[in-house]
Order: structure tokens, then C-alpha cells, then sequence
């Protein structure tokens, strides 16, 4: 449901775009991401590091686009967070030996350390394909292409959570009860 909620700016951002262009569709972009963090806030009484950076970032790259009227800004922005999360969980996984993930989700989804690691790994690799994917469509398509890209491509993300779903459903039952830290095959 949440990602259905998510969804909702990105469809109000290419309705504006369609209608009324680049620039219109940023304005339109950056409302409907504030009011749509508001209203998590509301409902959450929080918002996720993931919530935050990526409303900075569009009030950001959307007030750059529109202050500058440069449609660059705003097509380079999920590069820029795609990126951003690729780095910052590497360099927590392997430079600081934490695994973000596991902290952030760990109480909630009890799994053993190998698997934590290996989703790590695959959301570094998501975020390193998705910003490279992003950032070709923004350099070599034109600003129409790249805005049906940014709703069609919306199966990338759903087609990664999915496997991710599978993925985690196989190896649940792994960790032992009120432990999310348990090592492949010890005992049960």
C-alpha cells in the first residue's frame, strides 16, 4: 500500500508535465511530495532517512530546475539519490562494517546475518543500476522520453521489492525466535 502511496507524486507529476510541461511538472512534483511527507508524518509520527533525502532532494533539484529553468536538474535527481544510497550503504557495510538495513528493519524481520548481508548487497547494486539507468535516460533522451521513462520505469522498483519479498520469505524462518542474528546452519 505504501508503494501505491509513493506512487501518487510521480502519476501528479507526469499528469503536469503532459498538460503543461517541465516546469509545471516540478512545481506540481515538489507540492505533492511535501504534502505527501506531511501526511506520513502525520501518520507515522516520523519520517525515514529514505523519507528525508529524497523530499530535500526534490525541493532542491526542483527549485534549481525551476529557479534556473534548467529541466536538467530535476531529471539528474533521482541519479543523485540512487547514488547517494549506493554509497552511503557501501560505505556503512564495508568501511564501517554496519549494516544499515539489518539496523533500521532488523527488529521488525528476523533474519540471519548472511542474509542481511546479501540484501545489503542487493540494494547496493539496485541503487548503482538505477542510478546509472536514470542517468543514461536523462543524458542521451530527450525530456519526453525521460518523463514516460520515470512512470514506466516505476516496474523496477516494484520488480525489485517483489524479489526481494521472495527473497526474504525463503530465509524468515532461518533466524531463530526473538533473534534477527543467527548463522548459517546453526542449530534451530
Amino acid at each position: 500500500m505504501r508503494l501505491l502511496f509513493d506512487f501518487i507524486p510521480l502519476l501528479l507529476f507526469f499528469a503536469a508535465y503532459k498538460w503543461h510541461g517541465i516546469y509545471a511538472g516540478t512545481a506540481v512534483l515538489m507540492a505533492a511530495t511535501s504534502v505527501q511527507m506531511a501526511i506520513v508524518y502525520w501518520l507515522d509520527r516520523k519520517l525515514s532517512t529514505m523519507h528525508k533525502a529524497t523530499l530535500v532532494l526534490i525541493l532542491i533539484f526542483g527549485a534549481l530546475t525551476l529557479v534556473l529553468q534548467d529541466e536538467r536538474f530535476i531529471k539528474w535527481k533521482p541519479t543523485v539519490l540512487y547514488a547517494a544510497m549506493a554509497i552511503a550503504l557501501a560505505v556503512a557495510l564495508w568501511i564501517y562494517h554496519k549494516n544499515f538495513l539489518k539496523i533500521m528493519l532488523g527488529s521488525q524481520i528476523p533474519l540471519p546475518d548472511f542474509a542481511w548481508q546479501r540484501l545489503s548487497v542487493a540494494w547496493i547494486a539496485y541503487c548503482l543500476f538505477m542510478a546509472a539507468l536514470n542517468g543514461y535516460v536523462a543524458a542521451f533522451w530527450t525530456t519526453d522520453a525521460w518523463a514516460s521513462f520515470k512512470l514506466w520505469g516505476y516496474v523496477f522498483p516494484l520488480v525489485f521489492l517483489i524479489g526481494q519479498g521472495v527473497y526474504i520469505a525463503r530465509h524468515i524462518s532461518e533466524a531463530p525466535e526473538g533473534s534477527s542474528s543467527a548463522t548459517p546452519g546453526a542449530p534451530k
